[in-house]
């Protein structure tokens, strides 16, 4: 009776204050669907409907307590039916083989690959000899001629070339990323590249109106980076239009490394910046003119401006995902305006989540949306404790300051798990860049943009893209210097798929749960971290394309081969939170007698022998029990009383780890841990 008093209370405290919850309970939804081995059947998704509705109608029957308890199981519900009905809905054939011909589609995106190649993706996709059914909606093409010659790829242009394609590949290893469910939610059923330049088989028509801002988005880019050329023309391009294409991967890779890459991405603060930027402006235009400012609802009116401003901004910056998160979290704030009620609320920052929960269920596993909402969160908790306790930030000439240092210290510190968690690294001087960088964007480079804008029918638009530019090259020249530090960056072995959930859950049991309970929040923190830093790595990790096999060491990965499948290589480096290069990665394999063209190691005792080419394959005509044998093609006679990972084998099972137990090595794949999805693409 005395636990069932003590749930009574702790329940009833947090009236007023669920609504925060809801997003939580459709997360947990969300992220179980995404965490199951198999898909569910269409008659066990309408059984789970019931039982929603079911709990939904039982709580208007029960009291102040079970009501809570009925609709939070819910929504759990809900976020699981939404997460499958998205993944109906973005349905598409995946090719089920390499393919190597004629590729032909119309351009409806343009970006730059991590090997700084042009990627085309198109739609309305010809391929020969494959059927309109097997057809995939989309397709992704990297450029690795020379983009100088041939035809420039323009949006809604219809091109042709030929190319390789193949299917999306899955995991690297047992339990990373999993492309082939990133390229479900795209729409994207092949990858490939060409050597070839691109020809065009038809102009671009009128087409659909996305086609039509794409086109005017890339119109506006061209034009910037003719203005702005170089590193600052592309940045300036990529906080304008979201078009990324014009910055060079050294100044990513600077940016990345002093925690400022975040700029280049059209998220909340950029939309914050303009959204506030227009209100402010509208508002003091109003208030400058007597009579509006005595007539006229002039706060209402300044945040319908800045709502139009951010909605032209989001059209502009191509609507992708992180962009359409950070307009949710503005438009949730000026419509709060509107209804004369707190714009900046732990309340505001749960229905804007919800809503792209409703609308991207698969957002909930990106990077972009984690961070964005941890940021967010921390930063509005903080600063309404501050508030409510009517805490002064020093004088009022050093507030501003007092109060970037510590968005800047709030922001990183929520994010810092989720980056390390996802990109294995940490940015040593992070808060120093963002302290030298976040500032100018507000005070210079967006009301720079606006500028521009407002310039641009008396053709003076180059004033304001001079000065934009100018706040963008500090910004540049800040994170060069940051990256050439010393220990700028710091590497981060990937913790195991519970750790960030966990962490996630007990940070916000801290700041939303009301009562001495929310106490256990930091406790199951440090659990979290404490689990992570308990993480083990693979003793063995074998590649789903027999091309490359890893083994750790003393020293850290040791790589059977220094070059080729790079991709592979530099993930599972990362993994391991090395920073080593695959070429040093490959020099710490153990020197041992091996057949020729083949590489050997040895872990517990068990010899790991791998070896790729016909060549290779012919050369040994036996094995011994026990041994593992990695080939990139067909097994060969002789070779049955070993454990053999073939090209077929690896096929059926994706990517294969060992880890090393009291018991000997267990084998885990990649089919294992993620079983067979709707994205899954297994040959059996």
């Amino acid at each position: 009776m005395g636990l069932a008093v003590c749930l009574n209370h702790a329940v009833l405290r947090q009236r007023g204050g669920l609504i925060e919850w809801v997003p939580v309970a459709l997360g947990l939804g969300i992220g179980l669907y995404f965490a199951l081995r198999f898909e569910p059947s269409m008659p066990l998704l309408w059984v789970i409907a019931g039982l929603a509705v079911a709990l939904i109608m039982g709580a208007l029957w029960l009291g102040e307590v079970g009501a809570p308890m009925a609709m939070a199981l819910a929504l759990i519900l809900i976020g699981l039916l939404l997460a499958a009905a998205r993944a109906h809905y973005v349905a598409g054939p995946v090719l089920g083989f390499r393919y190597y011909g004629p590729i032909e589609g119309r351009v409806v995106g343009l970006d730059r690959s991590a090997s700084d190649a042009l990627r085309v993706t198109l739609d309305q996709v010809h391929l020969e000899d494959v059927v309109p059914w097997r057809t995939p909606l989309r397709v992704r093409v990297s450029l690795h001629g020379d983009p100088a010659l041939g035809a420039s790829p323009q949006p809604g242009m219809r091109v042709m070339t030929t190319g390789h394609l193949s299917p999306p590949s899955g995991p690297v290893e047992p339990g990373g990323f999993d492309f082939q469910r990133h390229a479900w939610f795209a729409r994207l059923g092949a990858v490939g590249y060409t050597r070839v330049p691109f020809l065009v088989a038809a102009p671009a028509s009128e087409g659909r109106a996305g086609l039509a801002i794409f086109r005017l988005r890339m119109a506006i880019s061209a034009h910037i980076k003719t203005a702005l050329p170089g590193d600052i023309g592309g940045f300036a391009a990529a906080v304008t239009t979201g078009d990324r294409s014009g910055i060079g991967q050294a100044a990513l890779d600077n940016l990345r490394a002093s925690n400022t890459a975040h700029l280049l991405a059209i998220s909340g603060l950029h939309m914050g910046l303009l959204s506030g930027f227009i209100f402010g402006l509208l508002r003091i235009v109003l208030v400058l003119v007597p009579y509006t400012a005595l007539h006229w609802p002039t706060r209402s009116i300044a945040a319908i401006g800045a709502l139009a401003a951010a909605t032209f901004y989001l059209a502009l910056s191509g609507g992708n995902v992180a962009t359409e998160r950070a307009f949710i979290m503005v438009a949730v704030a000026l419509v709060a305006l509107l209804l004369h009620r707190r714009a900046i609320s732990l309340r505001a920052v749960a229905i804007a989540a919800t809503l792209v929960l409703c609308l991207r269920p698969e957002a909930l596993l990106s990077p972009g949306f984690q961070m964005s909402f941890a940021a967010t969160t921390a930063l509005v908790a903080v600063f309404s404790a501050l508030r409510d306790r009517s805490l002064k930030l020093g004088p009022r000439w050093a507030q501003g300051v007092v109060a970037l240092i510590i968005s800047s210290a709030v922001a990183g510190l929520a994010t810092a798990p989720v980056g390390a968690a996802h990109f294995n690294t940490m940015a040593s001087y992070g808060l120093l860049a963002n302290l030298a960088s976040v500032p100018l964007m507000g005070i210079l480079v967006i009301p720079a943009a606006v500028l521009a804008a407002l310039l641009v029918p008396f053709g003076l638009d180059w004033i304001g893209l001079e000065l934009m530019g100018l706040g963008l090259a500090w910004i540049l020249s800040v994170a060069e210097f940051i990256a050439a530090l010393p220990g700028a960056q710091h590497h981060v072995m990937r913790p195991q798929s519970f750790v960030l959930p966990l962490i996630t859950l007990g940070a916000l049991s801290w700041l939303l749960w009301r009562g001495p309970e929310r106490w256990l929040g930091p406790l199951i923190c440090a659990g979290g971290f404490v689990a992570w830093q308990m993480a083990e790595r693979p003793a063995v990790l074998i590649a789903d394309t027999g091309g490359l096999v890893g083994i750790l060491t003393q020293e850290g990965r040791a790589l059977s081969r220094p070059r080729g499948a790079g991709f592979i290589a530099r993930n599972w480096l990362e993994n391991d939170g090395d920073g080593a290069s695959q070429s040093q990665a490959a020099a710490r394999w153990p020197p041992a007698s091996a057949p020729a063209r083949w590489t050997r190691g040895t872990v517990l005792s068990t010899t790991i022998l791998h070896g790729t080419g016909k060549q290779a394959a012919e050369s040994l005509a036996s094995c011994r029990a026990g041994e593992i044998l990695v080939v990139n093609l067909a097994p060969q006679k002789g070779w049955e009383v070993c454990t053999v990972f073939d090209l077929k084998r690896l096929r059926e099972t994706g990517a294969v780890a060992y880890f090393v137990t009291p018991n000997g090595l267990i084998r885990r794949t990649v089919r294992d841990m993620t079983g067979t999805r709707l994205w899954s693409n297994w040959r059996d």
